[in-house]
């Protein structure tokens, strides 16, 4: 007996070597079919869905996502009024640099 084996069991080796090679031919066509029929469907599906969801709000004022959220306190969408500027008075050092009233 030599390493080939006796004529039926080289029969058998030749039988389950084209048994696999069939199975992955056939796995190989399946993943093709499936593959195109996903290739179909995404091509017939309408390309710009609308949103399922509502937007969020798009806001006027700075958009400042942390107040958005609730960790910090919401500012004002207006700062608070500043007081005018006030005539300041001034103060003369010498009084010869002053101008005179008259």
């Amino acid at each position: 007996m030599g390493i080939a084996g006796t004529r039926s069991e080289s029969l058998r080796r030749l039988q389950v070597g084209l048994s696999g090679l069939a199975a992955i031919v056939l796995m190989l066509a399946l993943a093709n079919v499936i593959m195109d029929r996903a290739n179909r469907t995404e091509a017939a599906s309408v390309p710009d869905a609308a949103a399922t969801v509502l937007p969020p709000p798009v806001h006027s004022q700075q958009n400042d996502p942390l107040a958005d959220a609730g960790v910090v306190p919401d500012v004002p969408a207006r700062p608070a009024p500043t007081p005018t500027s006030t005539q300041v008075p001034v103060i003369v050092l010498d009084p010869d640099d002053a101008t005179d009233p008259e």
